[in-house]
């Protein structure tokens, strides 16, 4: 079927809006007519190059990342399925997970589907079902697609892996935030951090990953939550998320901590940046107690190996540096879990959105995202 996708040609360019050929679902596949995708930051490091493997690795793993179709954060109805889909059905409301879980490997088999072994795949850009391709340009070549959905599109074939069935009452415009975005902000505090009742946490940057992680500490019973970037917007409206205090940065939060912890420091620390950079995590760490965590969600650069932190005060003080992706979550328990607070009013999803584009304007979109105009900016379709 013919129908239209944002591709990226190479680094350091636009998404260029074409028409593209999409072939129907094979054996394990599914069709699917989106509603919705978020505009997370994470398609934004492919523009950049941080998220694009070096050509020399690229050959030895047998793919080229680019061209691609943008989009990892997405939810619509199921139109088509292959042969041996069991779990879904045309007319199913489904949300799409940026990490497939295929529920038979060591990690899924084990509770952790966010480490499922497909997840070897995501920037392979091909179907995980038997690594062709499923979208192809006007001229018939190949596609990728990021993260195995490419939600840039207001059709997509993913694997019957990718996707989670969620009740049809729910709005898919608002779920689509749950493919990525609201649940890795959610599960960075709550699975990852561990929020217990009454504890302080701090969250540095405040983008749709950062309102989440004030979100799911607010919902764990935390009682004050530091929220900290340097647009004050986006510090005005963190309040709405459950943020008690804010900051513009993490030196001069360190003594409104200090103060309202009495001198102990905050329990927990979330890194939600916009990019993760190395030098980010010492003065994340030391806004950590005695026996504290850390946890780093942000993306870095694929090239960032150097990270700078005092080693003596991180045995010494026995605090915690952990890494965390998709907020550690069980997509398919989690994903539904969430709906299920928005639906009650508990968590908010409606206020995340602070604009919404059609397709073409894509690029205005992650305009606005990098002006820091947008919490989470949606692409309708």
């Amino acid at each position: 079927m013919k129908s239209k996708a944002a591709i990226l040609w190479e680094t350091h360019s636009k998404w260029s809006v074409e028409e593209i050929e999409l072939d129907p679902p094979k054996a394990g596949e599914v069709l699917i007519k989106l509603a919705a995708s978020g505009l997370c930051h994470s398609d934004e490091h492919l523009v950049t190059g941080d998220m694009i493997l070096e050509p020399a690795m690229a050959d030895a793993l047998g793919f080229r990342q680019l061209p691609v179709i943008g989009g990892h954060e997405g939810a619509g109805e199921v139109v088509e399925v292959g042969a041996g889909v069991t779990t879904m059905s045309p007319g199913d409301h489904v949300v799409l997970s940026f990490i497939p879980a295929c529920g038979r490997c060591p990690s899924c088999t084990i509770g952790q589907p966010h480490l499922c072994d497909l997840g070897a795949f995501l920037l392979a850009g091909r179907q995980v079902t038997d690594f062709t391709a499923r979208h192809h340009a006007a001229d018939g070549s190949d596609l990728g697609v990021m993260c195995c959905v490419g939600t840039f599109e207001p059709y997509t074939v993913v694997s019957e892996a990718s996707c989670v069935k969620i009740a049809p009452h729910i709005p898919l415009e608002r779920a689509a935030l749950v493919g990525c975005g609201v649940t890795t902000g959610w599960g960075s505090a709550v699975n990852a951090a561990q929020v217990r009742s009454g504890e302080t946490v701090v969250v540095v940057g405040l983008g749709g990953i950062g309102m989440n992680a004030i979100q799911g500490a607010r919902l764990a019973g935390a009682d004050k939550i530091v929220g900290i970037d340097p647009v004050e917007n986006k510090r005005a409206a963190a309040a709405r998320f459950g943020a008690t205090h804010t900051c513009p940065s993490m030196e001069e939060a360190l003594a409104l901590v200090m103060e309202i912890t009495k001198g102990a420091m905050a329990d927990k620390a979330i890194l939600t940046t916009g990019v993760a950079y190395g030098e980010l995590v010492a003065p994340m760490m030391n806004l950590v107690k005695k026996a504290g965590r850390g946890v780093v969600t942000a993306v870095a650069p694929m090239a960032q190996t150097d990270v700078k932190l005092d080693l003596f005060m991180l045995a010494m003080m026995r605090k915690e540096l952990v890494g965390c992706i998709f907020g550690n979550a069980n997509p398919r328990y989690d994903i539904p879990r969430i709906l299920d607070l928005y639906m009650d009013g508990k968590l908010l999803l409606d206020e995340l959105i602070t604009n919404t584009y059609p397709l073409e304007d894509i690029n205005q979109g992650y305009e606005d995202m990098r002006n820091g105009t947008n919490i989470r900016g949606l692409v309708t379709y």
